[in-house]
């Protein structure tokens, strides 16, 4: 086959007439400088903001592919979240200061810990999400899921003062409801208890109500599925139904040790 033959087939085969890589390059941008934006204090906040304007209008350009639906009026009304957006986003770093004996200080909060990053771009993702605009979001907490390990997607409900400790391998489903005071611990799934396309406009993720903690690999299923509020979820509890306020749910392993008898 010669080289020709080869790029004809190619671009035969190239069939989705959307897909742009720099929409995703650009939204990482997007999302890094909305991060500096809030909390960097030589970052100033009114040169960066125009920045933003021309970095969200360079991703509606690229992302809002139905022409009737108006991406361009999104700006101003995003922009006006943004100052309580970070004053969730505080609530957030100094919970896990409080939650996390380790934390040294807020500072080291913002620029360490890989669990407050994953919430703030969730909770920047977030807002564009509910207005309606699911691709940008979709692709700013992918990359924070790459950057930290943590997968929460956007479309999930948060409330105030969410702490993720170290974070890796976290799951937050699209339909999860998770109150205030939650904290959650590594290897955690939020998750759906059935996988089926035509589930998609339904509930499928469990909420959790307030003052909840749930520790490392617990997985808990199902869009009916509720933990009570000031409950605590064990290590690697495997829960598909609701848990009364004020439990106690723990897994229980049997551990056997053998020992080899002594040989001189």
């Amino acid at each position: 086959m010669d080289i020709k033959s080869i790029i004809d087939k190619i671009i035969l085969h190239k069939k989705q007439p959307n897909l742009r890589y720099c929409l995703k390059e650009k939204t990482e941008v997007f999302a890094n400088t909305l991060f500096y934006t809030l909390f960097d204090i030589d970052t100033p906040v009114e040169e960066n903001l125009k920045k933003l304007e021309i970095l969200f209008d360079e991703l509606t350009n690229l992302a809002c592919w139905e022409v009737e639906k108006p991406c361009s009026e999104l700006w101003k009304k995003y922009v006006s979240k943004l100052p309580n957006i970070l004053e969730k986003l505080n609530l957030d770093a100094e919970a896990t200061v409080n939650c996390d004996p380790a934390s040294l200080s807020v500072e080291e909060v913002y620029m360490a810990y890989p669990g407050f990053y994953a919430i703030a771009i969730y909770r920047l993702a977030h807002e564009l999400y509910i207005d309606g605009f699911p691709l940008v979001p979709r692709l700013m907490t992918e990359y924070a899921h790459r950057q930290t390990g943590v997968d929460i997607n956007p479309g999930a409900t948060i409330g105030e003062s969410f702490h993720i400790d170290h974070g890796t391998g976290v799951v937050i489903g699209e339909t999860a409801i998770i109150k205030d005071h939650v904290k959650i611990y590594q290897g955690v799934t939020l998750g759906g208890l059935y996988v089926a396309k035509n589930l998609q406009k339904t509930k499928r993720h469990p909420t959790i109500e307030s003052n909840v903690t749930i520790y490392a690999n617990a997985t808990i299923l199902g869009g009916e599925t509720v933990v009570g509020e000031n409950s605590i979820i064990g290590g690697n509890a495997w829960i598909t139904s609701s848990v009364p306020a004020n439990s106690k749910v723990f897994h229980t392993p049997e551990i056997k040790i053998k020992t080899q008898p002594h040989v001189s």
